[in-house]
């Protein structure tokens, strides 16, 4: 299944000249995968209130185009992978047919008291 969430650039993501902070793409990603997991119907806070949370464990992410102020942008988000603890998203983000950022977000499944835990059935089901 694939996600679709749209970005719009605002002065405020942008540096000194006009392009987006490199680190914002981050955050636009973030926002992708959250709302992802919203839409899947996977309670983030009811996960937390049961004691579990996703950690983000690694990001490999490419640069390839530079988004500008006022650019409507989309992040694509796909599962790639998912085991009992760990889930791989990736993720693209376009301004129509140009590729401006590609990532793959690894995260854990842990307990609010820091260990590794295994992700429950029913979230998983969610996901596949």
């Amino acid at each position: 299944m694939t996600h679709l969430f749209p970005i719009r650039v605002y002065y405020e993501d942008t540096d000194m000249g006009g392009i987006v902070y490199h680190a914002n793409y981050l955050r636009y990603i973030e926002r992708a995968r959250s709302d992802y997991v919203r839409n899947i119907g996977n309670d983030q806070n009811a996960m937390k209130d049961a004691g579990l949370v996703w950690v983000v464990r690694k990001i490999e992410a490419e640069y390839l185009n530079t988004a500008k102020f006022d650019d409507e942008l989309q992040v694509e988000t796909v599962i790639a992978d998912l085991t009992g603890v760990r889930l791989t998203m990736n993720q693209l983000i376009t301004r129509g047919d140009t590729e401006i950022f590609r990532a793959s977000v690894t995260a854990v499944c842990m307990t609010t008291e820091g260990r590794p835990t295994r992700l429950p059935a029913e979230i998983r089901a969610l996901m596949r």
